[in-house]
């Protein structure tokens, strides 16, 4: 009964733990300039057994997908999950055969030109989406933060602080999906992508972490803002 309640203790952990390493391997696969093709492929194989790993945790997910009232905030946040399964599945597949190191033993020719454009799209599309799945599961990551670091109590002042930086992250988000240009290439308004090979990784990862806490920012007060209004009164299942 006791080894029974730590495996349930243990396993929010565990989950927070992939998901924590999970964003960390996105935001390093990003960044493909500064690390190279050979670490860009180890990471993404990496980033496939987190991914196989996530999904296992979550199984109950997929057992409740037919299952209790479909609010509009599980409308919007199933659509997003099933979303990001296929482009993460299109960003993987066409990776593994763009491959020259990882996966290079394996018996694939031909198709390079299709899976570039696939693995070119699928890579910010991945990015976006798996910034608002986290917007939608943000209430939780930060109760799950707070348990592990023991914070308690409300603070009005901490609030009001931690709400402005948020908006102010948010902006300079938006500036830096702009003059990054992410809409043209996840649209494919263009074959090839711009890579700045002198870029400061500092003021590369300042601007992606900025994007994604706009992504997060927009989608945490829209769930927030339906609860409130009624429009949404239960939590999401994943």
């Amino acid at each position: 009964m006791i080894e029974g309640k730590r495996k349930v203790k243990v396993r929010p952990k565990v989950k927070l733990a992939v998901d924590v390493l999970m964003t960390l391997a996105l935001l390093f696969l990003m960044g493909y300039q500064i690390w190279g093709e050979t670490a860009h492929e180890w990471a993404g194989a990496g980033m496939l057994v987190l991914f196989l790993v996530h999904h296992l945790l979550n199984t109950g997910w997929y057992r409740n997908l037919f299952w209790g009232k479909y609010t509009v905030m599980r409308v919007l946040g199933s659509a997003v999950d099933l979303a990001l399964l296929a482009v993460m599945i299109c960003l993987m597949a066409s990776g593994i055969v763009m491959s020259r190191h990882v996966f290079a033993f394996l018996p694939i020719t031909g198709g390079m030109g299709t899976a570039r454009l696939v693995h070119m799209a699928a890579c910010y599309w991945g990015f976006v989406l798996m910034a608002v799945h986290l917007g939608f599961h943000w209430g939780i990551v930060m109760a799950r933060v707070r348990g592990i670091l023991r914070v308690s109590g409300e603070s009005g002042i901490r609030i009001l602080v931690l709400r402005i930086l948020a908006f102010l992250i948010a902006v300079y988000g938006l500036y830096a999906f702009a003059t990054r240009d992410l809409a043209t290439y996840m649209f494919l308004g263009t074959q090839f992508v711009f890579l700045d090979y002198s870029e400061s990784p500092i003021s590369f990862y300042i601007d992606y972490l900025a994007m994604m806490g706009l992504f997060i920012w927009i989608v945490y007060y829209l769930s927030v803002f339906l609860r409130r209004s009624g429009s949404d009164n239960s939590p999401r299942a994943k």
